[in-house]
């Protein structure tokens, strides 16, 4: 039985007729999943097509996962889902409420006719490479969350580079590559900017900032900041085995961090917001409400997973920058 069916003076490139083809011979059941297309060379032969016109087309589908291929044999029917016109690759550094709101508002706003495969590096470079390598050529778009690790835009210019989308964190290695991104360093300065009059009544500003997981730049904007408004500060790695001081505030991003500052505050007899204040990065339902509301410094995240969506489904390459806002809350 014929699969694949050309037409010339159609208007349309011969390899989208090839796919064409293929998706109708799946829909019609001339194809199962597990039967093997016609060759490339075969196809090439019979429509006098070259080789690279027909390998787009098998590579287009091999990417949407519904063929593979087998080194030697041929390519075969994978999925019968020809409807997935997007076979997204989507690499997180870890999972979290806000990135779960990320994700979830992603996955909302991209539609029923794409699939995300969804993946964690964990800040372990090997692990981000693997799963670089292992997903080359096996994906339509690669959404890369690089976080700041060093070798990470080595792996991802590995990838097809009009595939490739940024996701939070981005830095002058990958200014190529369309983004959506917080500004860690403006974000920060500006929230600290937007609380200055609350911030004047304290003494000292203390960041914990380990250093590991956070942007970089969250430390510049804060450094910024009090240099530039004349605040003592200060700049700790861990908050173990510290004693609070009247008048100092915190500016946590770690919600562990968090937690322990407060614990601590307890067990010294302090009060939330006249003794000492917290700033924390990253909304979260909860921190409305933990001691009568956390101040927040935060980008709207379920914004952020709208914008990567809508670029990705209209074919736009272009770096975003996703508004923060500073949420004043008892906390300060």
């Amino acid at each position: 039985m014929k699969i694949i069916s050309i037409q010339n003076n159609l208007g349309i490139p011969k390899y989208r007729q090839i796919i064409s083809s293929i998706e109708k011979a799946i829909k019609d059941v001339n194809l199962k999943k597990g039967d093997k297309l016609p060759s490339v060379n075969k196809v090439c032969l019979e429509f006098s097509l070259s080789r690279d016109t027909v390998l787009q087309a098998y590579e287009e589908l091999k990417k949407r996962g519904i063929i593979y291929a087998i080194p030697g044999k041929g390519y075969y029917v994978k999925s019968v889902e020809v409807t997935i016109k997007q076979r997204i690759f989507l690499l997180f550094d870890e999972l979290n409420i806000f990135k779960e709101d990320l994700y979830n508002s992603f996955l909302e706003n991209i539609g029923s006719n794409a699939q995300v495969d969804i993946f964690f590096h964990h800040f372990n470079v090997p692990v981000f490479q693997k799963l670089i390598n292992d997903s080359y050529g096996n994906y339509t778009k690669y959404i890369i969350m690089p976080t700041n690790l060093a070798e990470a835009a080595a792996a991802i210019k590995t990838l097809p580079v009009n595939d490739v989308y940024i996701l939070d964190q981005t830095n002058p290695e990958l200014k190529s590559f369309p983004a959506v991104y917080q500004n860690f360093v403006k974000d920060i300065y500006d929230g600290l900017l937007k609380g200055k009059s609350k911030l004047n009544k304290y003494k000292k500003l203390i960041m914990i900032f380990p250093g590991f997981r956070e942007p970089i730049g969250m430390k510049i904007g804060f450094e910024n900041f009090c240099k530039d408004f004349t605040f003592d500060y200060e700049i700790i790695t861990e908050f173990r085995n510290r004693e609070i001081k009247k008048g100092e505030v915190y500016i946590i991003p770690s919600d562990r961090d968090l937690v322990s500052v407060i614990q601590k505050a307890k067990i010294q007899k302090l009060q939330l917001g006249s003794d000492y204040g917290i700033i924390s990065y990253n909304e979260t339902p909860l921190k409305k409400v933990v001691e009568n509301g956390i101040t927040t410094i935060s980008t709207n995240f379920e914004v952020m997973g709208k914008l990567l969506a809508e670029m990705i489904l209209k074919g736009k390459k272009e770096q975003i920058e996703n508004t923060s806002d500073l949420i004043i809350r008892n906390s300060l």
